[in-house]
């Protein structure tokens, strides 16, 4: 009795961000069954004619690793049925019994997700995973199997959240999370479902379609010649490195806070910009518009190191692990849109700036100049940044710096 193990990358669960899980393909006998890894990457890293991953995968080792040590597992187990010179099936391969699925409980299986994503850097989806898992937990005992959630229970939980005064998209978040959680665990064959609760209970109808803030051209241009001295009741440097982020942001294609802080001389080449958004491991690059390399000017140094950071957030000498480093971004995001905010007073905005007000001015900014609709459309693009993000990036450098030209 063969049993083989593959790796693959599922196209067939693809999202709008064309990213796709990786799984192992156990077959024996006919029949087959994909365990998960819990895992996304985007399927251009992915080389499907050998089944593995490409050289350029961001975070390759520890995905990598990922693979070989649950391979390993795997195939002592095949070797210890073996040897015993025992008759065994996928499912016990797996451990799936109905003892199985009592124990592992929703609690258990929520933390062991939270921890593979910690092992491949991706905190910030740890991050929302625990979250959920937190918010659950208030609302009824997790130490529960799967098998105990039903279509009651997601209507119960709904309700809960609405009493808690949680907006429709914070609703949708959490159950976004819920979801696809119990979705990994039913392919994992953690369980046994054949009428997922979430057939009937429809998590899509729980979004709401925001507006998005942006500011007009003539408010940044205030805000650029702004006289931050004026606020003698705050700190003129901090004021100034909160502007500085906001138009850094504005003027090289919305860049986002956390790639501004993670940007490093080595990124820098040919009056453009290179580097890997953090949110879709996508490449981009985008040209340095004269306002924008001033502001550069001011925070680089003539003594740094290729890989050192530009902007005085993060210390490769002191930040060194991946939470080491989130915390700290996080905390100096807070601090630069509280500084924002107070600027916002004093131009007497009607919308608070914020660095995600920033990237949305980009876009509406070019989208009200004129710009085709093809490269920039309204609130970037479409229902979420991503998509619109990754629609921008097909077109060629030359389109876009010409169009760039509109934003001051």
């Amino acid at each position: 009795m063969e049993t083989h193990l593959t790796v693959i990358c599922r196209k067939d669960k693809m999202n709008k961000q064309n990213e796709a899980p990786i799984a192992i393909k156990i077959s024996q006998n006919y029949k087959s069954k994909k365990v998960s890894l819990g895992v996304k990457i985007n399927i251009a890293y992915w080389d499907f004619e050998n089944n593995k991953l490409k050289d350029e995968t961001p975070n390759r080792e520890q995905i990598q690793f990922l693979i070989d040590t649950t391979i390993q597992d795997l195939n002592k187990k095949i070797l210890n049925y073996r040897i015993q010179d025992k008759e065994f099936t996928i499912d016990d391969l797996l451990g799936i019994s109905e003892k199985k699925q009592k124990t592992i409980t929703i609690e258990k299986y929520f933390m062991k997700l939270v921890s593979q994503l910690k092992e491949i850097g991706k905190l910030s989806s740890a991050s929302k995973y625990y979250f959920c898992l937190s918010s659950l937990s208030k609302f009824k005992p997790m130490n529960t199997p799967f098998t105990d959630i039903d279509f009651q229970f997601l209507k119960d939980y709904e309700v809960y959240l609405r009493k808690k005064g949680l907006a429709n998209n914070s609703i949708a978040t959490q159950f976004s999370c819920f979801k696809s959680t119990y979705n990994k665990a039913l392919e994992e064959g953690v369980f046994t479902n054949e009428d997922s609760p979430f057939k009937k209970f429809k998590v899509g109808k729980l979004w709401t379609q925001t507006r998005k803030r942006a500011i007009h051209k003539e408010d940044v241009q205030k805000l650029k010649e702004f006289d931050l001295s004026t606020l003698i009741k705050y700190p003129t440097p901090y004021l100034e490195f909160a502007r500085d982020i906001f138009m850094f942001s504005y003027l090289t294609a919305g860049i986002n806070f956390k790639d501004i802080a993670t940007l490093r001389y080595c990124d820098l080449d040919n009056g453009r910009i290179y580097y890997s958004r953090h949110k879709t491991q996508k490449n981009m690059n985008t040209i340095l518009l004269p306002d924008a390399l001033k502001i550069l000017n001011k925070y680089i140094k003539k003594d740094a190191g290729a890989e050192d950071y530009i902007f005085p957030i993060l210390d490769r000498n002191i930040h060194i692990t991946e939470q080491q480093q989130a915390d700290r971004v996080q905390k100096v995001l807070k601090q630069v849109n509280r500084k924002l905010k107070v600027i916002s007073k004093a131009l007497n905005l009607k919308i608070n700036l914020t660095t995600y007000v920033a990237r949305h001015t980009f876009a509406t900014v070019l989208k009200r100049s004129g710009v085709d609709i093809g490269i920039i459309s309204e609130s970037l693009g479409h229902s979420d940044l991503k998509t619109t993000q990754i629609y921008l990036d097909s077109f060629e450098n030359t389109q876009i710096d010409a169009a760039m030209q509109n934003l001051l």
